[in-house]
């Protein structure tokens, strides 16, 4: 068993991974990503002997995960169940919510629910993938409802950044479980079906006994703008722009697009698509009618050369300066079609998301040097959230009239914000759960109470593996990082345990050896002597060898330097 296996095995064992099923009559509710974190959401409802999924985002790493390219829910509690999975369940189409199907979907081999849009966004994942057919796809239109198990779950559309989005009304033997996704409420969204009033408020009626709601703006006073007041300012700029505009946003914000094709169209500008991900999804969106142009309209990047910079709007993402985004590569001036010249306009339409502030303004400050003009968030109106303010939250409150309320998709402080908003609206303290990722709810008779703690937690995607790389492997990388390493190379005679060649010592990032001869020296001679107290049965043990020589250099590295670099003992026999 390698040391992630075994770090994981340690971590499942101290959290009670398989707690016993609800007892008969129960409900729990268990969050397994999103809770008291952004990213990764996955909530989870189980009742008898069916559970059904809410969700299956990603996590994009922090700056100590070092080489890890996603972070997706660790789904060990739904594995130990998998005949009673019945579905997955999707809101809508971002990232954090349906990023994590490609590689959890092998796991739980459970049929997928979505609506058009949400699922033409899984499909084209898990084409990537060779998933496509792995599980069916079963599209659903809001105020439709599925049968599941004991479960009966009602779609019901929302408004937020994309379109095609919807909340959950999940009807079971103790009321009605409603899980809003993300939402806010526009009185006048772009298109589609807009916030379904009616049927929250019926929801109400007939009783919901836990609301599940989004806490991300819970900070925000009043209510979110409409899309349509971001297109009144992009028309400006647009239309003031002396040479050719290059226009950032996340690659699901369709609702965005649409208002920037509506803004370059009205000023005269052709519209040209650049990058992979935001190209694939502007066609998965017209071909499913969210995106609305004429002929003419909208182009490849291709066709970038055929009309004038001051002709030009160009669409793309990496609005978070992702180091290999078409932005970024924009801003080094290493693209191979988008060339910036002084006088160029860049908007940069959304939030700034925390911890990627520095390589943001990294990126703008690569603009400005060459002369571009520059609007983001805090000196223009490109951006308004797709998340709901405090008088929506209260809205949502006042509407479905819960029993429960569980802050959800936020980090702790949000969620203790949110309950708080909730109490200040009517409810009592006993009747908003606060909980974290692992941290169970269980209903029955009306009354909700906390149930056992499950594992829960973040399985690492490094290329193709998932849930292989443990703390073990993310502490060796960040001591690379940081100190370096050093080889340790010894030739063992076989026969009689003779050293033939060696120590030599080999320093990667740790020391300049041509101007440490002195320390490297005394490497060699720990080395040897550590190897000299040996006896003759342990130097025939190549591990034992390796972990004392390993041990005696790490102490005179600590004493010497202060750094702890990675050790790497190579013992060959001959």
């Amino acid at each position: 068993m390698s040391q992630a296996e075994s770090s994981k095995d340690n971590q499942r064992a101290d959290s009670n991974a398989h707690p016993t099923p609800p007892a008969p009559g129960t409900l729990r509710v268990v969050p397994l990503g999103g809770v008291g974190e952004f990213g990764m959401n996955m909530m989870v409802l189980e009742y008898g002997d069916d559970i059904v999924v809410i969700d299956c985002g990603l996590q994009f790493p922090d700056q100590e995960m070092l080489g890890i390219d996603l972070v997706v829910p660790d789904t060990d509690y739904l594995e130990s169940r998998l005949p009673n999975v019945r579905a997955i369940l999707l809101t809508h189409g971002h990232e954090d919510h349906i990023g994590g199907l490609p590689y959890i979907i092998p796991r739980l081999k459970a049929p997928v629910y979505g609506t058009a849009l949400t699922l033409g966004l899984v499909r084209a994942k898990l084409r990537e993938f060779d998933l496509e057919d792995y599980v069916p796809l079963r599209t659903v239109k809001p105020r439709d409802r599925v049968k599941l198990g004991v479960f009966d779950v009602e779609f019901i559309s929302v408004t937020h950044s994309i379109p095609d989005a919807v909340c959950l009304a999940v009807h079971t033997p103790e009321g009605i479980v409603l899980h809003t996704g993300d939402y806010r409420i526009d009185p006048s969204p772009v298109a589609g079906d807009g916030f379904d009033t009616f049927s929250l408020s019926r929801c109400g009626e007939e009783g919901v006994i836990l609301l599940m709601a989004d806490s991300t703006n819970v900070e925000r006073e009043g209510s979110t703008e409409s899309e349509f007041e971001v297109r009144d300012e992009l028309e400006h700029i647009f239309a003031e722009a002396p040479r050719q505009v290059i226009m950032a946003m996340f690659s699901t914000a369709i609702y965005r697009m649409q208002v920037a094709i509506d803004a370059a169209v009205k000023v005269g500008r052709k519209v040209f698509i650049v990058g992979y991900s935001i190209e694939r999804n502007e066609e998965i969106a017209r071909e499913l009618g969210c995106l609305h142009y004429g002929d003419g309209v909208v182009f490849d990047d291709r066709a970038i050369e055929s009309y004038p910079p001051e002709k030009r709007v160009i669409l793309t993402s990496g609005t978070q300066g992702e180091t290999l985004s078409a932005l970024s590569r924009m801003s080094l001036e290493n693209h191979k079609r988008v060339r910036i010249e002084a006088d160029d306009t860049i908007v940069l339409s959304s939030r700034i998301i925390p911890g990627n502030e520095r390589a943001v303004y990294r990126m703008i400050n690569h603009f400005y040097r060459l002369g571009a003009r520059i609007f983001y968030e805090r000196n223009s109106h490109v951006h308004v959230s797709g998340h709901a303010y405090r008088d929506e939250m209260r809205a949502m409150l006042a509407m479905t009239k819960p029993a429960y309320l569980t802050p959800v998709h936020g980090e702790l402080y949000q969620l203790i914000a949110h309950k708080q908003l909730a109490m200040e609206n009517g409810m009592s303290e006993e009747r908003v759960q606060v909980i974290e990722d692992g941290q169970s709810l269980e209903i029955s008779g009306g009354v909700m109470r906390r149930g056992p703690r499950v594992h829960s937690g973040p399985l690492l995607v490094d290329g193709k593996t998932v849930g292989e790389i443990g703390e073990v492997v993310l502490r060796d990388r960040r001591n690379l990082s940081q100190d370096g390493m050093i080889t340790v190379i010894l030739v063992i005679d076989r026969s009689n345990g003779d050293i033939l060649a060696g120590p030599d010592i080999i320093s990667r990032g740790f020391v300049y050896m041509d101007e440490n001869a002195e320390l490297i020296q005394r490497c060699k001679e720990v080395v040897l002597d550590a190897y000299n107290d040996f006896d003759a049965p342990s130097r025939e043990e190549k591990d034992v060898v390796q972990t004392g020589v390993r041990k005696a250099l790490r102490k005179l590295l600590r004493d010497e330097t202060s750094l702890f670099p990675v050790i790497l003992p190579v013992v060959m026999e001959v």
